[in-house]
């Protein structure tokens, strides 16, 4: 799923000569911390609702606000998972989509790209994860379902990914249908697989970038 698939249509992006009060506005209608701002379809970067408290000047148009996430952004025809690694090192839950001649498309939210996500994996059903390194040519998924299988629990959904702290190793991430991972881990362990990371289900108040984080860990990047 690419990025263009995944833009907002109901984000609306504000211009250099708007004020800030109209940024507030849709701020409060829409529920989110951060606007994009456009100068001539180029995006700027994002104008935040503490950057307009902290300019105190409710009338000053855009152009006088500090603007964040200049470089948030990727192209239209790119992985939405890059998407996820912006919005975390940008610290901000949404991101621009640009084209080829660098014009602004729109913008993807966490909101987004967690849908997304929950579309082509189990992340949504209750349950734990967990993350193992395994030699590339020792992995059989088979073999690791049934160690699951053998505690009463199934394998929701796998993710693989290259060990960036292995080169001969794989990171498998594994979504089980239950949140007491102890007995699990003991079995694998005792198989001689390396448990990396373990995570819980996560409680259902917590913030768009508390639940980047979950997702993150959760496809190890």
């Amino acid at each position: 799923m690419v990025a263009e698939e995944l833009i907002n249509e109901m984000i609306p992006a504000l211009t250099l000569k708007d004020n800030a009060e109209k940024a507030i506005f849709w701020m409060e209608e829409l529920h989110t911390k951060f606007l994009p701002v456009i100068d001539q379809s180029h995006f700027k970067g994002f104008i935040s609702e503490e950057a307009i408290f902290e300019n105190n000047v409710i009338e000053n148009e855009i152009s006088n606000i500090k603007l964040v996430g200049e470089n948030c952004y990727l192209h239209k025809d790119r992985h939405f998972f890059e998407a996820i690694k912006l919005l975390r090192e940008n610290s901000i839950d949404m991101a621009a989509v640009i084209d080829d001649s660098e014009n602004y498309q729109g913008v993807i939210t966490v909101d987004d790209i967690i849908r997304a996500f929950s579309q082509i994996t189990a992340i949504q059903s209750p349950g734990g994860i967990l993350v193992i390194s395994v030699r590339q040519i020792d992995y059989t998924l088979a073999e690791i379902v049934r160690l699951v299988e053998e505690n009463d629990s199934k394998v929701l959904s796998t993710y693989l990914k290259n060990d960036p702290q292995d080169e001969s190793n794989i990171l498998v991430t594994l979504k089980i249908n239950t949140t007491d991972l102890t007995r699990i881990i003991a079995t694998l362990e005792r198989f001689g697989y390396n448990i990396v990371a373990r995570f819980q289900e996560a409680p259902d108040k917590i913030s768009n970038l508390e639940r980047l984080d979950l997702l993150m860990k959760y496809i190890n990047i």
